[in-house]
């Protein structure tokens, strides 16, 4: 039975499930899955029977807003009071190519859970009775925390490559130890990867290595040869400073970051760190975060560093330096309290001038610790006194 859980209270999931109608609607996937495991659940999928343009109609009768996000495959979002719900009407495929897959629509329950990929992602439950239902073993080995693909593991994979890397995200995440035969089909047809996009490919990554598990499942990868044939660049050292990264965020209590982890598990090098974000197609953000975070820590402090390059940054640049970025987790920093036309008033002339000094101004503000007002008067009184005084000396 699927536990009582605060998500299946949610406002207007009652009625859309009445709407639909008994026995035409089940929940799906990660959230039967995860409540089953005792985790949170944010995303809620919803199968049915119904076809796509049925669902669109059944929502607008029941006072909601049917949105199409991806109805050629039978997928309607539905946005209720309490947020989003996807609705998909059950479905087989027709034919597949490693990359996607062409389906067709089907009121067979066990037909639509053949073609998912693990039988811990095959689990239905009734919204009703919270019955679950299970056609491969799903919850056996959820209980086991296997990950075990349905049917021949080889067949699956040459029907969507991405289900390589998901069979070890899903590893990291839920699993304890691996389906051997999974596991050798992963390793078999790991250069299947080649002919996947690489936003696909990057997205199950940045997925997998903030994964609880991720630095034994990375290990794993790259013993058997993985990720060669798309990011040859991550080697076991990179796993290694992903490791010590991971314990620095534990014993700092900082929450594990993709973007930052991808940081660690790649060779500190600029070239190389702009060639594997070129590559993954990342976007110019995370590339530019990317770089800043191999770039040295400097000697002004955590506080002197958050202000120049921001929170996120300095504490990327902290954590995998081997320091301590707890200093500016919660802190935010001012804005510097005095402006350029202060320095004018105090008889500076406008022009490139007031910009250099001002920075000089702030140079110091930062180096004493932010003070408060009346102290960035009293350096600014001084800066200007000795810039006056320097150019006095050099007309005269």
């Amino acid at each position: 039975m699927l536990p009582d859980a605060p998500w299946r209270l949610r406002e207007g999931l009652a009625q859309l499930n009445a709407a639909l109608g008994a026995d035409n609607a089940r929940y799906v996937g990660g959230a039967v899955r995860d409540t089953l495991l005792g985790l949170d659940v944010t995303d809620i999928d919803i199968a049915t029977r119904h076809a796509p343009e049925d669902v669109v109609e059944i929502v607008r009768r029941a006072g909601f807003k049917p949105v199409p996000t991806g109805i050629e495959h039978g997928t309607i979002t539905v946005v209720l009071p309490s947020g989003p719900v996807e609705v998909t009407t059950l479905r087989r495929d027709v034919s597949t190519d490693g990359r996607r897959a062409t389906v067709a629509f089907t009121d067979d329950w066990r037909e639509d859970a053949s073609r998912r990929d693990f039988t811990m992602n095959a689990l239905y439950a009734d919204p009703l009775t919270g019955e679950v239902i299970d056609y491969f073993g799903g919850l056996d080995d959820l209980a086991a925390r296997r990950v075990r693909f349905i049917g021949d593991p080889l067949r699956r994979i040459a029907e969507d490559h991405l289900r390589i890397l998901r069979f070890f995200r899903f590893l990291a995440r839920f699993g304890d130890a691996p389906d051997t035969a999974g596991l050798a089909a992963c390793t078999e047809r790991a250069r299947d990867l080649m002919a996947l996009s690489r936003e696909r490919i990057a997205d199950e990554l940045l997925k997998l290595v903030v994964a609880r598990d991720a630095v034994r499942v990375l290990t794993m990868m790259i013993d058997r040869g993985i990720l060669l044939p798309v990011i040859p660049e991550i080697d076991a050292a990179g796993v290694a400073r992903v490791e010590a990264l991971a314990a620095r965020e534990a014993a700092q209590g900082i929450a594990a970051d993709p973007i930052r982890r991808l940081a660690a598990l790649l060779p500190a090098d600029p070239a190389i760190n702009e060639a594997v974000g070129a590559r993954l197609k990342l976007s110019n953000a995370r590339r530019k975060r990317l770089a800043s975070a191999i770039q040295p820590v400097g000697s002004e402090g955590a506080r002197a560093l958050g202000y120049r390059i921001g929170i996120e940054g300095a504490v990327d640049r902290l954590l995998l330096a081997d320091g301590d970025a707890r200093a500016i987790t919660d802190w935010q920093p001012p804005a510097l309290p005095i402006g350029g036309g202060a320095l004018v008033q105090r008889g500076v002339a406008r022009g490139p001038d007031v910009a250099r000094l001002l920075r000089r101004v702030e140079d110091r503000w930062i180096a004493e610790g932010f003070p408060d007002a009346a102290r960035i008067d009293a350096i600014a009184d001084a800066a200007v006194a000795q810039f006056l005084e320097s150019e006095s000396n050099r007309n005269a």
